[in-house]
């Protein structure tokens, strides 16, 4: 103990441990009266010495000191406040984390090493891609590349998601957003409920796979890094590997409602800074008046459930998300009555003050593949009597309960996953994609799989190859939105000539063209968009284009509203074409003939003016 001396000051502030010149500085949140630092060797249970914090620095509940030594290397370290131990909860690193699911070291206390690791950003820069140009894929780093069939080196790791960047590009997306990959208890243990005679302190077996729970919010997950690396550095070189190809980042960080405010303004700053995010998905419970208002965050993407409106000005940077989307979407892709009002909504909403993102699958619920093949959820696998999970799923299994051989069952759901990626493609607001969803990853009717880390959840890539069309629709799409900016402007549409160029940005339109009609049993709609709005990669004026949605199990004939003089309408997008995977090349898009085109029963069809 005598090699290191304890000197007293009053920086209480960072949080947690950092290196000072000669020695280390620790401040800790305890609301005890005597809180001491705990250091350990290398292996041992029991620490070489107990520091206690001097008492004349404590402001509030903090407690600060440097200590001063010589050498630091191979210790670790906890806290103690009246006897009893508590893991730094400012801790960038936690040991012992390295293995996913380790029993042994489930229920010690997490110490934390006393290092300092540095990282060259080599002059990175964050993106900044706004909202109406962004594409978000939504991930579990885990899930994502665990599979044999992955084919990376470093599976279910930051650097299994690097080897995949190619693949990434190649589809068109421009944002990573993963789950939460703080260091969180992935082992399951059961609450403890005093005078319980059944009451059992040893893991139940199951597995948080999702990370949603109480956790360690400035250490990133040890297991999700390769090899024993480091895994601050290794989410780093993520970052840095993504924004080098121009594509982004968003982390997500689930917080109890336990935590105190200040601490929950610490953690979002922490990430933004120490690992350069483009964004942060908050959910659980926030306060999210304060992060909102922070100017620190202000040119952050931060998406949240919902967001109070703001007057406009300034870089759009907030987002809701939420499945207010999917729910609407589903049931137009159905075919349920009354739907046309919402789909005109969710197919223009874009507010000015934030941004508004879009999905037709994500964590909590069928994937995309499911939604078509599975009226009901399939969670025995989960031990609960398949009690868990959302009865509402807005599905329809096109015939039949799960997996089939008829070809008309399969063919009719191939469709519908076609007109479900143009129903989210074609939304003005920003789309996100679950992971896999885009080559048909199945978890088997399973809309709850928060304890499947098996094959459930991780993503088979064999299904790329098997559902190969389903990918190329999909990378053609996304490519299609990018060079269409009519899809995807800065402001919502207004439905108004506003430049006095002869038609609305855009419109809507029922069977009749100028008609549109909402009674409950309508389920067609047109929507004229005007290219004088839109501009294409090299300045010119975008393209026109009309979009006839049919959702009704009966063919309708669409009315073609009028383009100017020497321009008729072509064909892009058909989703009843199998033949042709529901697109046309570029530059052999059939002409539409006459003035009307009849439309297959669930089928959308994509005209462009040329």
């Amino acid at each position: 103990m005598e090699q290191y001396r304890i000197k007293a000051g009053n920086e209480n502030y960072p949080m947690g441990l950092h290196m000072v010149p000669g020695g280390i500085h620790l401040c800790t949140a305890a609301e005890g009266d005597s809180v001491s630092l705990l250091l350990f060797k290398e292996g041992e249970k029991e620490p070489i010495c107990s520091l206690p914090f001097p008492k004349e620095t404590r402001r509030g509940n903090v407690y600060s000191m440097t200590v001063l030594g010589d050498d630091f290397s191979g210790l670790s370290y906890c806290f103690e406040m009246d006897g009893k131990r508590f893991s730094d909860p400012y801790g960038k690193r936690f040991l012992n984390r390295d293995t996913w699911g380790d029993l042994e070291h489930v229920q010690n206390i997490l110490l934390s090493p006393v290092e300092s690791v540095d990282f060259d950003w080599q002059g990175d820069r964050l993106p900044l891609i706004p909202y109406e140009d962004t594409i978000i894929y939504r991930m579990h780093c885990r899930g994502f590349t665990n599979h044999s069939s992955s084919g990376v080196k470093e599976k279910g790791t930051f650097q299994g998601i690097i080897e995949k960047i190619p693949y990434l590009k190649e589809l068109g997306i421009t944002t990573v957003e993963l789950m939460p990959v703080n260091e969180f208890q992935e082992v399951i243990l059961p609450e403890r409920v005093l005078g319980n005679p059944f009451g059992v302190d040893k893991p139940t077996g199951k597995i948080n796979y999702w990370g949603y729970g109480p956790g360690f919010y400035f250490s990133p997950k040890s297991s999700y890094a390769s090899g024993g690396t480091n895994p601050g550095t290794e989410l780093k070189s993520l970052v840095k590997a993504l924004h080098k190809e121009g594509m982004e980042l968003i982390a997500e960080l689930y917080f109890t409602g336990k935590e105190p405010a200040s601490f929950v303004l610490d953690v979002v700053r922490f990430w933004a800074e120490e690992f350069h995010l483009d964004g942060i998905h908050l959910s659980g419970f926030l306060p999210l008046e304060l992060l909102r208002n922070d100017p620190y965050l202000s040119r952050l993407k931060l998406l949240a459930h919902s967001w109070e409106e703001k007057k406009e000005g300034g870089r759009k940077h907030l987002a809701d998300c939420n499945d207010g989307f999917l729910i609407d979407m589903r049931r137009v892709l159905k075919g349920d009555e009354d739907q046309m009002k919402n789909l005109a909504f969710r197919l223009r909403n874009n507010p000015p003050d934030r941004g508004v993102i879009n999905f037709m699958a994500s964590t909590n619920g069928f994937t995309m593949m499911d939604m078509v093949s599975y009226d009901t959820k399939h969670n025995e696998g989960n031990g609960e009597n398949n009690q868990d999970g959302t009865p509402y799923n807005y599905s329809w299994n096109c015939g039949t309960e799960g997996p089939t051989r008829k070809k008309a069952v399969m063919e009719l759901r191939k469709k519908q996953l076609r007109n479900a990626f143009l129903l989210l493609f074609l939304s003005q607001g920003t789309p996100l994609i679950k992971a896999g969803d885009e080559f048909g990853h199945t978890q088997s009717g399973n809309n709850n799989a928060y304890c499947q880390d098996n094959e459930i959840s991780w993503l088979n890539w064999n299904l790329l190859k098997k559902n190969q069309d389903m990918f190329e629709f999909v990378k053609a799409l996304i490519a299609f939105r990018k060079s269409h900016s009519v899809f995807h402007m800065e402001k919502e549409p207004k439905l108004m000539d506003y430049l006095v160029c002869g038609l609305p940005d855009m419109s809507y339109h029922g069977v009749r063209a100028w008609c549109p009609k909402y009674e409950n049993f309508r389920r067609q709609l047109g929507i004229f968009y005007w290219g004088e709005y839109g501009k294409k990669a090299d300045g010119t004026k975008d393209d026109s284009f009309y979009v006839a949605f049919n959702m009704h199990w009966e063919p309708h004939q669409f009315d073609l509203p009028s383009l100017k003089e020497g321009k008729s309408w072509h064909v892009v997008f058909h989703t009843d074409e199998k033949e042709i995977n529901g697109m046309y090349d570029s530059g052999k898009e059939p002409k539409a003939e006459g003035r009307q085109f009849m439309v297959p029963p669930r089928t959308i069809v994509v005209f462009m003016g040329k």
